[in-house]
């Protein structure tokens, strides 16, 4: 049995995933704050939703996919009812398998997971570490329940932080440079449509490129820039404005941001 504690999006696009990937409805359960929260995932699904301490007590795996800031809370509910020998994985962005450990029953094992929003689609990018207390066959059953929904990649917990700022919040750098892209199509010209469906199209295309080719990066962009062409005059005007120190700047911030939320 697997519950998800706390089934909002992420949660739900993880149940969704794993319900495709073969597990029958009554292999899951849920919780959620409020009712008809509950009502719309039961519908949906099938899936019994039941209270957080009634999750503890039975599930084999629990999925923690609470918000950060709720999960002290949800921890001194939920530990006194859960079992020995179960199995607790955190969706939570900043909070180490310490701060799990401190406050479970002694032993129980976590392994850490930070995902991102194309989980929604199949295409999350899930990374995960290994508490003190989780072995090999843990980290295995985490695998298995996320890569149905993307690519799974194991770290060591101190580079969780980098992971988050790198991967974690890397759509939302994606989405920005697709914004600023769509903006230059209008200034020269084209209806907002058109320049979104083309920007859409090149970034799908460069990624599964990216993917599939094996090639570095940087063979594939000179493949495209051409000797005294359009793009390198781009590509001169991007380091003009330093953007690729802006890029390395910018996930720093984000990786000191979490350290920083991490520890209160």
């Amino acid at each position: 049995m697997i519950a998800i504690l706390g089934a909002g999006k992420m949660g739900e696009a993880l149940l969704s995933g794993v319900l495709r990937a073969g597990r029958r409805p009554s292999e899951l359960m849920a919780t959620v704050r409020r009712e008809e929260r509950g009502a719309l995932l039961r519908e949906r699904y099938g899936i019994e939703i039941v209270p957080n301490t009634e999750a503890a007590a039975k599930a084999e795996t629990l999925i923690l996919a609470v918000k950060p800031q709720d999960m002290g809370v949800l921890l001194d509910e939920i530990g006194p009812h859960i079992p020995p020998g179960r199995l607790v994985i955190s969706m939570a962005a900043g909070l180490t398998t310490g701060f799990f450990q401190d406050r479970l029953p002694e032993g129980v094992p976590v392994v850490r997971v930070m995902s991102n929003t194309p989980v929604l689609v199949d295409q999350a990018m899930s990374v995960i570490s290994a508490g003190s207390h989780a072995g090999e066959e843990h980290l295995k059953l985490a695998e298995e329940l996320l890569s149905p929904v993307g690519k799974v990649l194991r770290i060591p917990e101190s580079l969780q932080d980098g992971a988050t700022a790198l991967s974690g919040s890397g759509p939302a750098y994606f989405y920005y440079l697709v914004e600023a892209m769509v903006d230059a199509g209008i200034l020269l010209g084209m209806p907002r449509a058109a320049a979104l469906e083309m920007v859409v199209q090149s970034a799908v295309g460069a990624a599964v490129m990216l993917r599939d080719s094996g090639e570095h990066p940087v063979m594939l962009r000179e493949a495209v820039t051409s000797p005294g062409g359009t793009t390198i005059s781009a590509i001169r005007e991007l380091e003009r404005h330093s953007v690729r120190a802006a890029v390395v700047e910018a996930i720093e911030a984000a990786r000191d941001r979490g350290r920083e939320l991490a520890s209160g």
